[in-house]
């Protein structure tokens, strides 16, 4: 069953989100003088919309004669992008046609009976922006490595400290088998991106 805002305020002052926000935030405060539109993040409905962390955000870049192989990842196929900052707010910038990887501002703990979907919003969507659709398995716990395809011509901002994906919470019948019980590899995942792992 799709979990409602109810349910999910419930869960969040166990523990489920932090920082959590109770309401769906449209505005941030740049400064003491200014305040700028956001794109929302917060408890919604049926779901609750995470920011991105301004902490860390890479790009794949283009090594001529390599293949990325995600068995021998190497990281030296990713760069750093540095955080800008305008009257629109915090950003990090996705150029055309490339792939990059951020991590949530909201550290999460799944309860052993519930799976989140991660889903990109729709903003992001309008502009060539798609977020990678990622589950949180029961019981898994940390930062969400976010992983985002900009599929227009055009270089494409994303910004930090505001809403970029979606949770949706499903609950289900107690499994045998939880994501922390068997050690599943992206466990824990500190403020950072986490690479691929196998």
């Amino acid at each position: 069953m799709l979990k409602n805002d109810i349910w999910i305020l419930e869960q969040a002052q166990q523990g489920m989100i932090s920082p959590f926000e109770a309401s769906l935030i449209r505005k941030i405060q740049l400064s003491p003088q200014q305040t700028v539109p956001a794109l929302s993040y917060g408890l919604s409905s049926y779901g609750y919309d995470i920011r991105l962390s301004p902490e860390e955000f890479l790009i794949f870049r283009h090594i001529p004669g390599t293949v990325v192989n995600p068995k021998a990842f190497s990281p030296e196929n990713l760069e750093r992008v540095d955080l800008k900052r305008d009257e629109y707010g915090d950003y990090f910038i996705i150029p055309a046609n490339s792939y990059g990887l951020g991590v949530s501002l909201e550290k999460i703990q799944m309860p052993p009976n519930v799976t989140a979907i991660c889903l990109g919003k729709s903003t992001y969507a309008r502009v060539g922006l798609i977020a990678n659709t990622t589950p949180l398995e029961a019981s898994w716990c940390g930062a969400i490595t976010l992983e985002f395809s900009n599929a227009s011509s055009t270089d494409c901002r994303i910004y930090a400290n505001e809403g970029v994906v979606q949770l949706l919470f499903f609950e289900g019948e107690p499994c045998n088998t939880t994501y922390s019980d068997r050690g599943g590899k992206y466990q824990n995942q500190a403020g950072k991106v986490t690479l691929p792992r196998v």
